[in-house]
C-alpha cells in the first residue's frame, strides 16, 4: 500500500532531537519530504537530511528562534519554498526549562516556558496557516504531556500549564480550521525515557517510581510516540479532529 504521507511535505519543530528525531524519522520512512527546524542541534539534523535524501525524499534543516515571531515566519516560509508547500505541520519544540515551585516562580520563568511550548507554537501555527489553507486538506499535531492533564510533578507548573493550554488550543483550533480542511490533534506522552529531555529532568529513581505506576509496567520511548504522531499527520481525509491520543502505557488516575 502506497502511505498517505507519500509525497507529503512536513515540518517538523525540534526535529533533530529526541522524540523530534523520531518523528522526522518516522515522516520520511512512510514517503514524506521534511523540513527539521533546529535550535541547536545542527549536526543530527543535517544527518537526518542526508538519511531523507537517500532514500529520495526532499529534505531541508533550518535553524532559528520560534520565540521570535518574525524568525518563526521567516523559517515557515523557508520551510515552504524549499519544499514546495506544506501538507503538515508537527508542533513538537518545548521544554521544561527547569523545576520551580510557586513560592519560587519568577514572571521571567513563567513567560520564558509559555514562550517556548506555547507562544511559538502560535506563531508557528499562523505563519503555516496560509501554505496549510492551500491544499485540500492538511494536517497539524500538536505534542502536549500527560502532564497538561495530570498537573506534572512538583516543580513543573508552568510546564503542566503550558501543555495544558496546548490540549485547549488544539481543541478550538479545530474548530476554527475545519472549514479550511485543515484538521488539529494533539499527542500527550506520558513516561518517554531516553531522550535528553528526561535525561535532563527526571532521576533514575523517579524513572524507577514512575514505571512502577505504568500499567504496562515499561515506559515509553521516542519511537512509541513517532508512530502516533505519523499516524495522526498521514489521516488527511480522516474523520478525527480536535483528539487527544494519550501515549502513556494507561496512566489515568
Amino acid at each position: 500500500m502506497i502511505s498517505k504521507l507519500d509525497n507529503k511535505n512536513a515540518l517538523v519543530t525540534a526535529g533533530a532531537q529526541g522524540i523530534g528525531a523520531a518523528i522526522t524519522r518516522h515522516l520520511i520512512d512512510q514517503g514524506a519530504n521534511v523540513a527539521i527546524h533546529y535550535f541547536s542541534s545542527a549536526d543530527t539534523a543535517n544527518e537526518l537530511v542526508a538519511y531523507a535524501e537517500s532514500q529520495g525524499r526532499k529534505a531541508v534543516a533550518l535553524s532559528g528562534d520560534l520565540t521570535n515571531e518574525a524568525e518563526a515566519t521567516a523559517l515557515v516560509q523557508k520551510a515552504s519554498e524549499k519544499l514546495g508547500g506544506l501538507n503538515t505541520l508537527i508542533n513538537n519544540a518545548g521544554s521544561l526549562v527547569g523545576r520551580k515551585m510557586l513560592c519560587d516562580m519568577e514572571s521571567e520563568f513563567w513567560t520564558k516556558v509559555m514562550d517556548i511550548n506555547l507562544t511559538s507554537m502560535m506563531y508557528v501555527t499562523k505563519a503555516a496557516l496560509p501554505f496549510l489553507s492551500s491544499n485540500e486538506s492538511s494536517s497539524i499535531v500538536n505534542l502536549a504531556s500527560l502532564a497538561g492533564r495530570k498537573g506534572g510533578h512538583p516543580g513543573s507548573l508552568a510546564y503542566s500549564t503550558s501543555k495544558g493550554a496546548i490540549l485547549t488550543f488544539t481543541r478550538a483550533l479545530s474548530t476554527e480550521l475545519g472549514p479550511n480542511g485543515i484538521r488539529v490533534n494533539a499527542i500527550a506522552p506520558g513516561l518517554i525515557l531516553g531522550t535528553s529531555f528526561h535525561n535532563t529532568h527526571t532521576s533514575k529513581e523517579s524513572a524507577d517510581q514512575t514505571t512502577g505506576t505504568i500499567p504496562i509496567q515499561r515506559a515509553g520511548n521516542a519511537d512509541d510516540v513517532a508512530r502516533a504522531v505519523a499516524y495522526l499527520a498521514s489521516e488527511y481525509d480522516g474523520f478525527i479532529t480536535g483528539a487527544t491520543l494519550d501515549i502513556n502505557g494507561g496512566v489515568y488516575a
